[in-house]
């Protein structure tokens, strides 16, 4: 089946942005790829970003990039943030509400993908699903306050790979401590980050709150998740991504389009629109009904709350 695109023939393009002075965008895993590209878009519209990333060094290598390209002026920072220590979110997320008055859009931009081995975090989940989920639902719990004041947006940011894999949470080895599968685990992290984003919507939507919700994806563009993918893997991703893959700065598109756009349909995944959703003009995808699964969203999202030790108040 073929959407039609809502944005013409081209889809949604960086042309369509004007002016984002005054605004706050606050984005996780920005040092590459396109979290980057999408910081690199805001900042050239006069707004203001503040990246929550694990690595101090590259953070301020690429400050110095960004103001270098935009003048000393840019308003960019950024906060030290591990998406695998629900500690480091917490601590993260108490520095941006201390440090932003306003947050437009939150970009759940961070992520890791293929870890060819089972690794727990700290806190005990499988590491797809602590850093590409848990620790997502954490952050935005804790800043959806500020968000929902500002009529903001929060924009998670899935992968096609939600609807491959098992196709379902399982629940009965969130952490596949049975039978481990890197491509399962990976599938299930963004199947499950996609149920919590519809449910969030819902439950806005039920308490009347003044926030936006949005899923979106980059299709293939060249980044570095490769970089926690096994070698074998690494090293196939290292010659396809040439061949098959978008420049990581149209793979921002997506979100930065969630980010801004107002009037985008509600429990829809937007994205490529060629080539098996992978490259392409940016507009809304074919969704899965997978991923609309109340029942296992519902589930999902109490036993996220237990996890985290975060309770919503929606």
């Amino acid at each position: 089946m073929t959407i039609n695109n809502k944005f013409s023939s081209k889809g949604w393009t960086a042309a369509r942005l004007g002016s984002l002075n005054g605004n706050t965008y606050v984005i996780t895993g920005a040092t590459s790829g396109t979290g980057f590209e999408a910081t690199r878009l805001f900042l050239s519209r006069g707004a203001k970003v503040l990246m929550l990333n694990r690595n101090a060094e590259k953070s301020a290598a690429v400050i110095e990039r960004l103001k270098q390209e935009f003048g000393q002026d840019a308003d960019v920072s950024f906060i030290k943030m591990d998406l695998a220590v629900l500690d480091s979110v917490r601590q993260a997320a108490a520095e941006v509400l201390e440090k932003v008055s306003r947050i437009d859009a939150l970009i759940c931009n961070g992520a890791i993908a293929q870890v060819p081995r089972l690794e727990l975090t700290v806190d005990g989940f499988e590491s797809q699903l602590g850093v590409n989920y848990f620790g997502d639902f954490l952050l935005c719990g804790l800043l959806f306050e500020r968000i929902e004041q500002s009529g903001g947006h929060i924009v998670v940011v899935s992968s096609l790979a939600y609807k491959r894999g098992l196709r379902r949470i399982q629940f009965e080895d969130l952490n596949f401590e049975k039978n481990y599968s890197a491509w399962n685990a990976y599938s299930q992290s963004k199947l499950a980050l996609m149920m919590f984003a519809y449910e969030l919507q819902r439950r806005v939507q039920t308490f009347g709150k003044n926030a936006q919700v949005f899923v979106c994806h980059p299709g293939a563009s060249r980044t570095n998740l490769q970089n926690s993918f096994g070698m074998r893997d690494r090293v196939v991703w290292a010659i396809l991504k040439w061949v098959v893959a978008q420049p990581a700065e149209k793979g921002a598109w997506s979100q930065v389009m969630c980010a801004t756009e107002e009037g985008l349909k509600q429990e829809a995944l937007y994205g490529p629109t060629k080539r098996g959703e992978m490259v392409g003009p940016v507009g809304e995808n074919n969704l899965d009904p997978v991923a609309l699964d109340r029942e296992a969203a519902a589930r999902l999202w109490k036993i996220s709350e237990e996890k985290t030790g975060f309770r919503w108040s929606l």
